[in-house]
């Protein structure tokens, strides 16, 4: 290979320690990348950037994916209603497969033989950056410092120091990873089944108390207004995530089955994708039809697997993206909820394409298009085949 290796740069401890080992060690010309997909600032920006300068960066380059993100992967979470086993939206692991792909773009635009990354080998995302590069340009080395080398946090403090960067590693007690989806949180009381994390944990902190109602509008089951005002999807979900937060609503903690085959818990709190989730799918409940809520909710499923267990480049799901795409042409309408300290209410719905016509009665009170002498033949029809099963075999008891 050249000695051009990108790497994916967060500015922390061990992609921090990277651009010195890979310099230095290496003898290799490090280019590092940021890829933004919503949980820096702009000035948090411009930090990563001198970090990674001052500790020997050839180049640093930031991309701003937000957008990228939303709609090729948060879209599609919406459509689905997905929550991993009914509880977590994926929040910060959708992000990973995207950031890869852009650091991927750099790689090709620069030439680089290697691509590196401060994974260790106790997670997810190592998996996530990697198969990205395995599948679509398995030439490129990949480098993975800290999990290769079974480095330790110390052992990395201890380097940096001794080459001048006596920046400040203190451990944070908990463990923040902050997106466009909600944020993740990890703790010495996710390490074992009983533990729940304290007030404390929670980046965002409860300072509203009196209840609020909010409205969200939907078009083609994309979100795309806030309390009437239009705006675009990212910005609708700022929006929710800003009204809600505040309220403590969305927290919870989340225990799955991780892709290294263990069995994994993290906190995190979501306001808005828990609140457009359940909002996004009251409005298809009255504007899809049995079919489209039955298949739908089949494909969603594994969909949210896929994402999760980093197989998003499956062509699968491409295919599931178009029978969502399609699925999702009526499911226009506003969607009111009630916010309160540490939950939430889906109130109600209106919409030009809800199913609930009163064209054609109301349920338990009167029908309009059949008659009770049609119910009697219907079910005549439709008793049948059963009729003639226990007529044969017996009844349940024999």
């Amino acid at each position: 290979m050249n000695n051009k290796v990108v790497l994916a740069f967060s500015g922390g401890l061990d992609t921090s320690f990277c651009v010195p080992y890979l310099k230095n060690e290496k003898g290799l010309e490090v280019h590092t990348i940021m890829v933004n997909t919503g949980g820096f600032s702009a000035e948090e920006e411009k930090a990563i950037e001198q970090r990674a300068l001052t500790l020997g960066a050839a180049t640093h380059t930031t991309v701003n994916a937000v957008d990228t993100y939303y709609n090729k992967g948060i879209k599609y979470l919406i459509y689905g209603n997905i929550l991993k086993n009914a509880t977590y939206p994926l929040s910060v692991s959708s992000e990973r497969v995207f950031q890869a792909l852009e650091v991927l773009k750099h790689v090709q635009k620069l030439g680089a033989g290697a691509v590196a990354h401060g994974s260790t080998g106790a997670g997810n995302d190592q998996v996530r950056f990697d198969i990205v590069f395995e599948i679509l340009a398995p030439e490129v080395e990949i480098i993975a410092p800290v999990r290769d080398e079974g480095f330790t946090r110390q052992y990395e403090i201890d380097y940096l120091q001794k080459h001048g960067f006596d920046f400040s590693w203190e451990k944070a007690k908990y463990s923040i990873n902050q997106g466009l989806w909600g944020t993740s949180i990890g703790g010495v009381e996710t390490l074992s089944s009983d533990g729940y994390l304290p007030e404390e944990a929670y980046p965002t902190k409860v300072t509203k108390t009196e209840p609020e109602h909010i409205k969200i509008g939907f078009e083609k089951g994309e979100p795309v207004s806030f309390n009437g005002v239009k705006m675009s999807p990212v910005e609708v979900i700022k929006a929710v995530r800003d009204a809600a937060g505040p309220f403590g609503i969305g927290r919870d903690i989340h225990i799955g089955d991780t892709i290294i085959g263990i069995k994994g818990r993290v906190g995190f709190e979501a306001a808005a994708p828990l609140i457009l989730v359940k909002a996004h799918h009251l409005l298809e409940k009255h504007t899809l039809t049995k079919g489209q809520l039955y298949w739908k909710e089949q494909i969603a499923g594994w969909y949210g697997q896929q994402m999760h267990e980093a197989m998003y480049l499956d062509p699968v799901c491409r295919d599931m993206e178009a029978m969502m795409d399609s699925i999702e042409m009526n499911v226009t309408g506003e969607v009111e909820v009630a916010l309160m300290p540490y939950h939430f209410s889906v109130l109600g719905c209106t919409s030009e394409h809800d199913l609930m016509s009163s064209k054609f009665g109301a349920y338990g009170e009167i029908n309009k298009s059949y008659t009770g002498r049609d119910v009697i033949g219907f079910t005549k029809v439709i008793a049948n085949p059963l009729k003639i099963y226990y007529s044969v075999n017996g009844s349940l008891d024999e």
